[in-house]
This record gives structure tokens, sequence and C-alpha cells, in this order.
């Protein structure tokens, strides 16, 4: 296959920025429905893209008349509403900067985030944001204006007031922004020190959506549906969930509440599906869960996903025979296609998983039962994605580097990156820029990778979170997690071992699995605590530890667990809004219980 390069794709995107592309969207697709969103009553709202681009020119006209222009940044505390994506959009016309930042933000992140991008206008969705914002408001002298969807006040402005203004001419506006101006800032999450604000351009994200695209091949992409639940704080979703559709044309059902996402699945049935690890765990845990009640029925499964996993891999290489194919066919109508209408995948054209490892054989899994699942490698500073290929997908690895994106190795290991993804620093940290980036314009990732002989990059760790033992043994502590997630009763793991004489695990039950095993003994009103201290479970968990550590060595492997019943919520000292360990807070958190191990 050809390869294709940098300028390629920087020729194919020149001039575009964020308003043309969605000029562009709305000419071809107008008609097309845009946002869908869930009414009170249980039904759903839609606009087309025809009255997105309407209600754009009346939100532009009501932000430009309260003083928001070019070069002023613009803060937004939403939940995945489609609100969101008009003042977003807006934004653009006015040649202004629009950053998300996380709903849980405390007053005092609030302060810290307006005032290190020098927001000039903000706007939230309702009380619950609003009064944090007017807590920090003394100390926030660069913001002039705040307003919010809902709650009306003296001292801010509406959505209704908003979308009652003038419209502007949006063809005339659409000049205003330039291919290099600041589109965007992704704030990282601040598990390594206070966050840093990543500095993304039109040309970042018309460059990124053109490369994935070219990846992905598809030749039509208008009203492919997808479902957006993550925070648009984070990189992932504001790639998949607002720009590629501005872009292509896809139809975005919003679910404000990430946690019912699986029910927004099963109802949307997404042609397009992004998923971070925990959200494909969590399905994986459950469908077990619900074949459990059934052993016999479970193991018929078991049997036909075994069958179908050679096959799956040879259909991905192009080498499946015809009768290897219709052994799948048959397969896929008497059991798999239940199973993908149960998750609400049945209708799902290719999935992705990313900001987070996910576990080999897991992967393996969906795709065997027909789920088109590709992981997905990238970062804030790659606008996304830097690693991935859709279709020859091979499990364990994230993928060739993307079209026009250089990705290579430097001489200890770390994944570096060059290409028009690449992101135009830190804002006010020039040190830490000259860090990341270096003379030639490499990324420095700080994780650590291998490639195979076909390109293919396998991510090793991140440099930072290698486990140094006490005997001096390096090792990864996301391949360790990846394995003891796999046992039917974990759902989530964090390996502890730096300064310590061997490995050992903090591992918390999955809800699914659990009850579902309470349940099989008669034991369905016992709570997670109860069941995490019961010895049963425990016996039945440190059984499996051995299998589970099959593919590592001796000084490697986790030799203990301690089993909690609580689950680590997204956005809490434990996980990341995204679902990454928060490592440092989880060791604080649970210092007695590590002790304990060691004791």
């Amino acid at each position: 296959m050809k390869t294709i390069t940098n300028e390629e794709i920087r020729t194919a995107v020149e001039g575009q920025t964020i308003p043309t592309a969605f000029l562009d969207t709305v000419r071809k697709h107008g008609a097309l429905t845009a946002l869908r969103w869930k009414k009170d009553d249980g039904s759903f709202g839609s606009w087309t893209y025809n009255e997105y681009a309407d209600l754009v020119a009346r939100v532009a006209g009501g932000l430009a008349a309260r003083g928001l222009g070019r070069g002023d940044r613009i803060v937004l505390m939403m939940r995945n509403i489609p609100e969101f994506h008009v003042v977003d959009t807006a934004a653009y016309f006015l040649g202004a900067t629009s950053i998300s930042i996380y709903n849980s933000s405390a007053t005092e992140q609030i302060v810290y985030l307006v005032n290190h991008c020098d927001a000039k206008m903000g706007f939230v969705e309702d009380e619950r944001f609003l009064s944090r914002f007017r807590e920090a408001r003394p100390s926030l002298p660069s913001l002039k204006t705040l307003g919010s969807l809902r709650d009306a006040a003296e001292d801010n402005f509406t959505w209704e007031d908003l979308i009652e203004s003038a419209p502007i001419d949006l063809e005339q506006a659409a000049k205003t922004a330039k291919p290099d101006d600041l589109a965007t800032m992704i704030y990282t999450s601040g598990t390594t020190g206070p966050p840093k604000g990543v500095m993304l351009t039109h040309y970042n994200v018309a460059w990124t959506v053109a490369s994935m695209l070219k990846s992905i091949g598809w030749k039509d992409t208008s009203g492919k549906k997808l479902v957006s639940y993550l925070p648009m704080a984070h990189i992932a979703e504001r790639m998949v969930g607002q720009y590629q559709p501005i872009f292509l044309g896809f139809t975005v059902t919003t679910c404000p509440e990430p946690p019912k996402v699986a029910d927004y699945a099963r109802e949307v049935r997404p042609n397009y599906f992004f998923g971070v690890p925990r959200i494909w765990e969590k399905m994986y845990a459950g469908i077990h869960a619900a074949l459990a009640a059934d052993p016999e029925k479970q193991a018929k499964f078991n049997d036909a996903v075994a069958a179908a996993t050679p096959i799956v891999e040879k259909m991905a290489r192009g080498t499946v025979t015809d009768e290897e194919q219709k052994t799948w066919d048959f397969l896929d109508e008497v059991a798999f296609s239940q199973v993908r209408a149960l998750i609400g995948l049945d209708e799902c054209d290719l999935a992705m998983t990313g900001a987070a490892p996910i576990p080999r054989e897991m992967l393996i899994w969906f795709r065997a039962i027909g789920v088109p699942l590709a992981e997905l490698y990238g970062l804030s500073e790659t606008t996304g994605p830097m690693t991935f290929t859709a279709w020859s997908v091979k499990p364990g690895t994230v993928g060739q580097a993307i079209p026009g994106c250089e990705v290579t190795l430097g001489g200890d290991g770390e994944v570096l990156a060059r290409g028009g993804n690449i992101f135009q620093g830190y804002l006010n940290a020039p040190e830490k820029t000259a860090e990341a980036l270096d003379e030639e314009g490499w990324l420095h990732t700080g994780d650590i990778g291998e490639f195979d002989d076909d390109g293919y990059l396998k991510i090793v760790d991140r440099k930072k979170e290698l486990i140094i033992t006490a005997g001096g043994k390096n090792l990864s502590p996301a391949n360790l997690e990846s394995e003891l997630k796999m046992i039917p009763l974990i759902g989530q793991a964090c390996a502890i071992g730096d300064g310590r004489p061997f490995v050992s695990a903090l591992v918390v039950l999955d809800p699914d699995a659990a009850r579902a095993w309470a349940a099989s003994r008669d034991m369905g009103d016992a709570t997670l605590p109860e069941l995490a201290a019961h010895p049963e479970i425990i016996r039945e968990i440190e059984d499996a530890l051995a299998g589970a550590m099959a593919n590592f060595n001796k000084t490697e492997s986790v030799k203990k667990v301690t089993i909690l019943g609580e689950e680590w919520l997204p956005d809490s000292e434990c996980l990341t809004p995204t679902s990454k360990l928060k490592r440092r807070g989880i060791h604080e958190r649970y210092a007695i219980e590590i002790e304990k191990l060691y004791s």
C-alpha cells in the first residue's frame, strides 16, 4: 500500500478551518440529522445540520455582542449535551479559542484553569457549575462575562439570550479564523502535577481528521451514527464527538451521563463507536455475568468464541477460506449476532478503544463475536491519534502510524512522533514544551514501545510508571493489570511493587460478575464489600492468579492480591475522567492495605 506523507495530508487540508469545514458539511448535508438528545419523556429531540447552523449563527451573534472576538478565549463547563456543540462551534466562527474544562473541577481548579488560559468569557450548563464560578469570580480578573444554559441571574446571560440574538453571516465569519490560529486547548488530567494546556490549531484538527479518514478508508461518512458520552475536555471525545462530525457529517447522539452509555448504545445502534477500555471491560463482564446464569449455554458460547477466534484473524488478513467463512457466519447467526444486539453494536461498522491499555484477550474476544474493534494510540499532544489500523488488526499492538505521521523509537525505546497532528506546545510553559518537542519537531511521548516487522507498535509502558522492584527489576504495571482483569471476578487492578521485594496488586471486584456469582449461590443480598471478604471469592481469585501470570517469569509475576469491594469511579482520587489509574491517589488511599501485603 502506498505510503501517504505529511505533505500530502497538508496539501489536502490547505486553507481548511473548523468553520469552513462546518459550512461545507452544511451545504452538502444540511437536511441530515446532526445532533440528537434524549428528552425528559424518553423520546429523542434532534437538529439537522441546517438547524445547527442557524443556532450557531445566532449564538455567535450573541457571544460577539457580549465581547467575544478573534484571539479571545472562552471556557465551557457543560456535560455532553447538544448546546455544547453549538457554543463551541460558534466560538470558532468568531476566531476565538474554545476550552472545555472537566465538570468535576473544584473552585480552586477553575481559578487555576481560567487564569492560566486568560479566558475572557465563560459558559456553563447550570447552577451546579455556575455556583463554583461565582465563588471563583473575585479571583478571575480576566473573566469579563459569564453565561449559563438555564439559570439566569443579574450577572450572567443565558442560552435564551444567545439564540434570540441577531445572527451573523456565517459565510463571511468563516474567513475570520485562520488554519494556524489556536482552536482549542486540552488540559492534561494533572496526574503528575498541575494541568498543562495543550495548544491545538485549526490545522492540527483538519490534518488529523483527514489522516484518520485515510486510515479508515470510508468513502461516504454522512449520517453515520455515534454516541458522544465522554467529557469534551478530553481529546478523544473532542475529536470523535465534535470535530469529526463537523468535517464528516456524522449524526451525534449526546449522552450527558457516561454510565448510561450502554443504554444509549442499545437505542441508537451506533455505526461508529469509541470506548475507553473500562467501557469494554464492563460490557465484557456484563455479557459473561448473563451467560453464567446458564452454565451449559455459557460453555457452548465459549466454544463458539474459541472456534471463531482464528477465523476472525484470517478474515483480518484476507486469508480466510470459504469453508471458514461459512463456519463463522453460522456461529454469528446462532450466537454472536444476538450478543451484539444485546449491547447495541449490531450495526457497528467500526469500534475503537484507546486512552488506556485494553487487555489483549478482551480485544480478541470482541473481534471474535463480530465487533470490529481496533486499538488506537495517541495523546492530547497528537490531537488524539498517532497510530491506528482499522481493519488488519493485530491484537496486542496499537496499529501502525496514521497516514502522514512519522512514528519511531528513541535510543531508550521511547516513542517519538512527527506530523501535522503534533501540538504547538504547552501554554505559558516553554521549558515543558522544550522537554516534549525537540528541535527537529519530534514529540517525545514518554511511552516505551516496540515495533514488529510490519510496523505495528506495541506500547510497553510509561517511562515514569515502570515499577522498579527492590531487586532492581523493571516491570510494566499495565501489562500485569491487563492480565489480572481477565480473571472474571476482577474489574479493575493496580499493580504495586516499586521498591518492594515482590509485586502485588490491589484488585476491585467487578460489580456485575460479583453479583452474578452471588446470585448463583443464593447470596443475592450480599454487598460488594461483603463479597470481597468472602472466603470462596478470595480462594477463586487466588486460584486464578497463577494462570493470569503464566506469561510472566517468577520475578515479574504478581504474588499476592488484596480484593477491594468498592468500584473505582471516573473522575475520582483513583481514576481520571477517562478511567486512567491515578497511581499516586490509589497508593495514598490504600496505604494501609498495601503495607499489609508486605507485612
